[in-house]
């Protein structure tokens, strides 16, 4: 059962990702919005390698928190969309 639930979860990453392509490739507004996303990630991980961030900072990293998510559902709302006309 454990290998059948690691199967399945593995095959759905793939068509996940599968799908991802596809739409950096086909869909400007994804590919802009992920490559957005990513950028977002890395500033992130630039504030959280600090061992101090000031209060500024700080708020600047909630502001930047929030946008990677924003872009983050929207990437989703794509993905879905793009699901529903490739069935």
């Amino acid at each position: 059962m454990t290998f059948f639930i690691k199967y399945f979860q593995q095959e759905v990453t793939l068509k996940e990702n599968e799908i991802v392509e596809t739409l950096k490739q086909q869909n400007e507004e994804f590919k802009k919005i992920s490559e957005e996303h990513r950028n977002l990630d890395e500033l992130l991980a630039e504030m959280d390698s600090k061992h101090y961030l000031s209060p500024e900072e700080e708020l600047e990293r909630k502001r930047m928190q929030k946008l990677k998510l924003v872009r983050k559902d929207r990437m989703a709302e794509l993905m879905r969309e793009y699901k529903k006309v490739a069935q």
